[in-house]
């Protein structure tokens, strides 16, 4: 039994003996090039980013550089760094002049040449630039989660619940996906808002969806209209991300008119003055060719409404005329690079100018007397074809009574 027993601690001294001289050489290399300590990126947003971090290295370093850029930009910035005796580096980026998006996600790294003459990196690290200006809450399910700094509790749920509405309300043609986080900020002012989209770099529109990043940003200020508002704007901004996590690198090919015009279709509260905006619109003459909203909408937010207004309401056209496979014929097809009006042509058989007069005339109600004929001209054909034979006999009768009566004579 000793002898099992000794015989059995042989084997396990072996073992630790082979395994620590195998990790001997691993050990060595793990000390050779750069180690990275507590690398930090701090935002102070719209103004800066401070870097930092202690480089130590096996031999002297020549030169170190911070290198980094936001998650979905193929340029990277790189900045010379001052290394301290103890190894310690500093950085502070200007982000007033040189901006990120709001809430975009930024990737660093560092990189030092020793005296070897040997370039090392380090492995990376990343840090949301949020705009932490503001003292934001949070409420989550399942992988939605609404941030907001003004207003209750029952403020962010019922925010969370329109999300959820919007989802439900879209579901049946744009597929959903909630594999990725769902972020959504909420803004208790316009101007706060305004803010925050110059500071990142962006113009100025009433909401905004970073579709892929999976961040949207509203103005829903606390009170009695806030539900109205968060039932239009939430699930407007949504469509957009599950459009594009639907269509990928696709959905950039899409015309404005049909992504806009389906993300203001499943608002849960459409906008009432849209409807005054096409009436005024349609008897002034002054409507938008849709064919103009192929690439973007006007800048000026007068004609940027009346083309919102527009789309969503020729987009309902094209559902309710060609159906749920109609809009998916219309987004398959843009996919695969058709430009604007001969995919609508590919998609529905009509050309895109054909489809806006007849959705002016149908739902509009312009040139009324030209949609009447049109409507009468099957029927006006049916009855020629059905007068055709007594007439033609008539006709025909006449002309044999007067050759009787000629020859009569």
């Amino acid at each position: 039994m000793t002898a099992t027993r000794n015989r059995i601690l042989q084997i396990i001294v072996v073992t630790l003996l082979v395994a620590t001289l195998s990790l001997k050489p691993k050990q060595a290399q793990a000390q050779e090039g750069i180690v990275v300590e507590n690398p930090q990126a701090v935002p102070d947003f719209g103004r800066s980013i401070t870097f930092t971090a202690k480089i130590k290295a096996s031999s002297p370093i020549q030169q170190a550089s911070l290198l980094f850029r936001g998650i979905n930009e193929e340029a990277t910035r790189v900045e010379t760094l001052q290394v301290a005796e103890d190894g310690s580096v500093n950085f502070v980026y200007d982000a007033s002049l040189n901006v990120f998006p709001p809430f975009s996600w930024v990737v660093y790294w560092f990189q030092a040449t020793l005296s070897d003459g040997k370039t090392y990196t380090s492995e990376p690290n990343r840090i949301q630039y949020n705009d932490n200006r503001f003292p934001w809450r949070e409420v989550s399910q399942a992988n939605v989660t609404v941030h907001w700094y003004a207003g209750d509790d029952s403020f962010g749920t019922s925010a969370l619940n329109s999300a959820g509405a919007g989802m439900l309300s879209m579901k049946d043609f744009i597929p959903l996906s909630l594999t990725e986080p769902l972020h959504i900020y909420i803004y208790s002012n316009v101007t706060d808002l305004r803010d925050t989209m110059l500071l990142g770099g962006r113009e100025w529109s009433g909401g905004h969806a970073h579709a892929d990043l999976g961040v949207v940003l509203v103005a829903i200020p606390p009170g009695p209209s806030q539900l109205t508002e968060m039932e239009s704007k939430i699930p407007h901004e949504l469509a957009h991300i599950m459009l594009y996590r639907a269509l990928g690198d696709q959905y950039e090919k899409q015309p404005a008119w049909l992504v806009e015009g389906i993300a203001s279709m499943v608002e849960i509260y459409p906008n009432p003055d849209y409807d005054r905006a096409l009436e005024i619109a349609s008897a002034n003459n002054t409507l938008i060719p849709i064919v103009d909203l192929c690439d973007s909408f006007p800048a000026d937010s007068g004609s940027a409404f009346l083309a919102y207004a527009q789309s969503q309401s020729f987009v309902t056209y094209i559902r309710d005329s060609f159906g749920l496979s109609g809009l998916s014929r219309l987004t398959g097809t843009y996919s695969e690079g058709f430009e604007c009006d001969l995919g609508v042509t590919k998609a529905l058989g009509a050309s895109l100018n054909q489809l806006d007069a007849r959705w002016r005339e149908n739902v509009l109600g312009q040139n009324r007397t030209g949609v009447a004929l049109r409507n009468l001209l099957p029927f006006l054909l049916l009855l020629v074809l059905v007068l055709i034979v007594p007439i033609w006999g008539a006709i025909d009768l006449v002309r044999q009574k007067r050759k009787h009566a000629a020859q009569s004579k």
